[in-house]
């Protein structure tokens, strides 16, 4: 984020765009539209963010591409990867998908996974243990920006439960943030591993829940930028005196701009530039 702005690109290739880059909708459409963004931009964003359904919908012709892009990505310099999948489980299952995504020689191994935590925060134990083990990090979501996500996420805990009269989205954070006071701690590190997914576009929503964001030592995975309306004044708004972790994803904004690799690559800038000026 230091070296080129704290702007994350989703790597979707939906078949929306790759009808608009004049690609097949197929597994070789999919192939060309993710190597020229990971081309264009590998090494010159902080982050690429590749949506695993839009590979997954091809099978395992998809799975297969989607091993490459990793690797691709991977290699790209100092742009890190991170894998949007959303996996939740528990137990072994949660364990089997923390091998596949966290392991130090998994063939779809990123930087940092986004995950899902609501069979319980502690359902993500094995993907803690993994990222810690590895060195790689988690995005948890906890206030997502599609509109169905407050009536989990808002829901209050009953007084029974450790914290009871809480959020959700408010134990989440909670969770998160002991996780990295643990791990700064015994490292000296500035943020810890396990991030939060907050939309950009949602408003007060985390100060009503009183989430305290400037207290949980990860950082931020803000969706929203660019096309869905977020900008400066919505990460300010949102994010206030933890804006400084926010590393902002952003898809259509800069894949609209392709399939020209100068294009791309001058749309990621413009967008990193806004999104630097909206952190400081």
């Amino acid at each position: 984020m230091a070296e080129h702005g704290p702007l994350c690109v989703g790597i979707d290739p939906h078949p929306g765009l790759l009808s608009a880059w004049g690609l097949p909708d197929d597994a070789t459409g999919v192939r060309a539209f993710a190597m020229t963004v990971v081309e264009a931009l590998g090494g010159r964003v902080a982050a690429l963010k590749p949506q695993s359904a839009f590979f997954e919908r091809h099978g395992s012709a998809g799975i297969a591409v989607l091993e490459e892009v990793l690797a691709a990505a991977r290699g790209a310099g100092s742009t890190q990867v991170v894998l949007d999948a959303k996996r939740g489980d528990i137990g072994s299952t949660m364990a089997g998908y923390a091998d596949a995504y966290l392991g130090e020689h998994a063939p779809l191994a990123c930087d940092a996974l986004t995950v899902s935590p609501y069979l319980g925060f502690g359902s993500l134990g094995p993907a803690v243990e993994a990222a810690a083990r590895t060195g790689r990090g988690l995005f948890v979501l906890a206030l997502t920006s599609n509109p169905e996500g407050p009536e989990v996420q808002h829901a209050v805990l009953p007084a029974g439960h450790a914290a009871g009269g809480s959020a959700v989205a408010r134990t989440i954070a909670r969770a998160a943030g002991e996780l990295n006071a643990a791990e700064t701690a015994r490292t000296g590190a500035a943020l810890g591993s396990v991030g939060l997914v907050v939309g950009a576009t949602i408003g007060t929503a985390a100060d009503e829940l009183e989430m305290a964001l400037d207290q949980v030592g990860g950082p931020f995975l803000a969706p929203g930028v660019g096309a869905q309306g977020a900008g400066a004044a919505e990460i300010a708004q949102v994010f206030g005196g933890a804006r400084h972790g926010v590393l902002a994803s952003t898809s259509r904004a800069v894949l609209g701009a392709g399939p020209d690799a100068r294009s791309l690559l001058d749309a990621a800038r413009r967008a990193a530039d806004e999104v630097a000026a909206a952190v400081r």
